[in-house]
């Protein structure tokens, strides 16, 4: 697989049609990808498809769309859309999201998401080929459903994944895993779950980024982030399974419903881990050594407040 360099879109701080020019300038840049997500701001195909256009050379990618909150024939509906408009540059993400997103803003129980996602994942293998899908899964059921679009190539799926058994999920039935909130060490841990499926599998990694920024505002900010998301049960799962007790503290602090303290709990050496910071030339470097212990996308996500401009640019590779 080619050297891969990707940045995480809609960019902050910028409307849509804002974004217009910079990321046309991405490919000058070095960056190969652009990748979405989707929790309460944009969808995560509007800002895709968008770029497609204005920098036609970029890989695309979800990362991710939630496997709840899309029916399935909508959802591969929506994925062979934007395969067809790009084609053999789309990439689909899906995974369970979070009891946040799933039940407290959109009124869908989160039942059984480890099924819910092995049971989509084998529905849009089938769907996004074109054959005609008649199934009882576990988590949903579907009856005489035909894509009447049918991209070609056929994009990869890739499963969001924390913990063991999701990424051997996403090594066994899918094209890879995307990965974020783990330091480049925690990369050794996550990757050989993954590998068991074949080691050509894709491993995508969604990294908070704020370069050129001074210390002590950039853990300030980091600890907010890092903060609203530790605390939700997936992920604080995801990192007591890591082995991280160091958030300890702010754990049973966050419980006690001291948000302050909280904050204040989470060390200096965990915000490094986990938010990169410094000169932008660092920064290159720590997300080159996510690659180096077996991420093979690299998805910068910009985390600061401010227009992003030169901070996209100082973080390229040209």
């Amino acid at each position: 697989m080619d050297r891969r360099w990707g940045i995480s879109v809609p960019l902050p701080e910028l409307s849509l049609p804002e974004q217009r020019e910079l990321i046309a300038e991405l490919p000058d840049l070095g960056y190969t990808d652009v990748w979405s997500s989707e929790a309460n701001g944009a969808d995560a195909f509007t800002p895709l498809a968008l770029a497609s256009t204005w920098a036609p050379q970029l890989r695309l990618g979800t990362a991710i769309v939630p496997v709840y909150t899309r029916g399935p024939a909508t959802l591969a509906m929506s994925a062979a859309t934007l395969a067809a408009a790009a084609p053999g540059r789309f990439a689909l993400g899906v995974g369970t999201s979070s009891n946040v997103i799933v039940e407290r803003w959109n009124g869908i129980p989160f039942d059984e998401p480890y099924k819910r996602v092995r049971d989509t994942v084998r529905f849009l293998r089938q769907a996004l080929r074109g054959e005609k899908v008649t199934e009882s899964y576990d988590t949903f059921e579907v009856k005489g459903f035909t894509a009447g679009l049918v991209a070609d190539p056929v994009p990869p799926v890739l499963v969001a994944a924390l913990r063991p058994g999701m990424l051997k999920l996403a090594g066994r039935e899918a094209d890879g895993a995307i990965i974020n909130w783990l330091s480049p060490d925690d990369v050794r841990t996550v990757v050989p779950h993954v590998q068991q499926g074949g080691p050509d599998k894709e491993v995508v990694a969604r990294i908070f980024v704020m370069p050129d920024i001074d210390p002590d505002t950039a853990r300030g900010l980091a600890r907010r982030h890092i903060a609203a998301y530790m605390n939700v049960p997936v992920y604080r799962a995801f990192h007591e399974w890591l082995g991280r007790d160091e958030f300890t503290p702010m754990w049973q602090a966050w419980d006690s419903g001291d948000r302050k303290a909280a904050l204040a709990a989470i060390p200096d050496g965990v915000v490094d881990d986990l938010v990169v910071h410094g000169p932008a030339e660092y920064c290159r470097e720590r997300v080159q050594q996510y690659v180096d212990n077996g991420v093979t996308t690299p998805a910068i996500a910009l985390v600061a407040p401010g227009d992003p401009t030169a901070a996209v640019r100082a973080l390229g590779l040209k």
